[in-house]
């Protein structure tokens, strides 16, 4: 369906104003939406920190009075039903707004469809599906907990020139991108709801895996290890700094007891996910567990284990890999093994839908189709 360039402007604004609640509101979606009346935008709202207020009721209350006649934009279809808060269409009707526009029907089968069946009734123009494709994607964490029990996983790699994404065990600890890179991976941080890590780049690197942007201090996405046999040192600075920042550790069925009360003491939570063939944590129990905390939308740093696996079974949904312009020019870790790096490459699998710079390092980002 073709829509007008009045309508694909306005909720182009609307889907960026949602940007705003990334990382803060699970397990609601982060949506936005806009007042306009006469070509002019009104009032502004998005979604609020703990999902609540919801975008469309922020919006209405503030353009207050002048909302009567007015055209809402919203990033995905308002809500129908009771829950923590009223129907936000209960409250579109009794502002006295002329037309709805949105973007996405939702994937909650409590709401999907009924927005319009509710505002048509109530006599109130509805238009759907205006920028769909990009309010999916928008809001793709939220339909996969709903429809699969998982959030969304965004998976990134930093690579030197020549694709390793470390040096040998004997080598010095490898910094591969620039100051740009990093600080873009810590905004990337902040838009999530938790970092994820496997226990290899603990043992290697010891990160801390926190938000260290001005004015973002605040930030604290739930620091996750995937973990199978509870290697996590209480010595490493992720356990040290648990009581400070949520940390948890999904281990495997059967690890030790004992090793699961060390990490306790040190106020990092445990939880447990069946084991795969292999020995290891099965990822899809592990991002289940993550989809039953609330949680929509995951920030995957590896290792190059951990990638090829999320890879390999369809999970990482996004890829976002940062090259570096010097090769290692010796012995390392590959950052992608070969069925991985050709999956990424087949275009059954993945598109490309970003290349640029950030400082001296090509970032390309990569989608999973759908």
């Amino acid at each position: 369906m073709i829509h007008s360039d009045m309508d694909t402007r306005f909720m182009a604004a609307a889907l960026a104003l949602g940007r705003r609640g990334l990382g803060l509101c699970a397990p609601n979606p982060a949506v936005g939406a806009i007042i306009v009346k006469d070509d002019a935008i009104l009032a502004r709202g998005w979604t609020k920190p703990g999902g609540r207020p919801h975008a469309e009721t922020e919006a209405l209350r503030a353009a207050a009075d002048q909302a009567r006649g007015a055209t809402l934009y919203v990033s995905l279809e308002p809500c129908s039903h009771h829950g923590r808060t009223p129907p936000c269409t209960d409250a579109i009707i009794a502002a006295g707004v002329e037309r709805v526009v949105f973007a996405a029907d939702d994937s909650d089968p409590r709401a999907r469809g009924r927005a319009t069946q509710v505002l048509v009734g109530a006599g109130i123009e509805v238009t759907r599906g205006v920028l769909a494709e990009e309010a999916r994607r928008a809001h793709l964490g939220h339909f996969l907990r709903v429809t699969e029990g998982r959030p969304m996983v965004t998976l990134k790699l930093a690579l030197t020139a020549d694709f390793y994404a470390a040096a040998s065990a004997r080598d010095p600890q490898l910094i591969v991108t620039g100051k740009p890179a990093t600080g873009l991976v810590h905004l990337m941080r902040a838009m999530h709801d938790a970092v994820m890590v496997g226990i290899g780049t603990i043992l290697a690197d010891d990160p801390l895996l926190n938000v260290r942007l001005p004015g973002l201090e605040d930030r604290r996405p739930l620091r996750v290890v995937l973990d199978s046999d509870l290697r996590l040192p209480s010595s490493t600075r992720l356990a040290a700094t648990a009581a400070m920042s949520p940390t948890l550790t999904i281990a495997g069925e059967g690890a030790a007891e004992e090793r699961e009360a060390r990490l306790r003491e040190a106020q990092v939570e445990v939880v447990y996910a069946p084991r795969d063939k292999t020995g290891f944590v099965d990822l899809g129990g592990a991002l289940r567990l993550l989809g039953e905390r609330g949680l929509t939308r995951v920030f995957c740093e590896g290792g190059p284990s951990v990638a090829a696996a999320l890879i390999g079974q369809g999970l990482a949904d996004e890829v976002i890999i940062f090259l570096a312009p010097e090769p290692l020019e010796r012995k390392g870790v590959l950052g992608l093994d070969s069925t991985a790096a050709k999956l990424l490459d087949d275009p059954e699998h993945y598109r490309i839908v970003e290349t640029r710079m950030t400082g001296a390092d090509r970032l390309t980002r990569h989608e999973r189709v759908v």
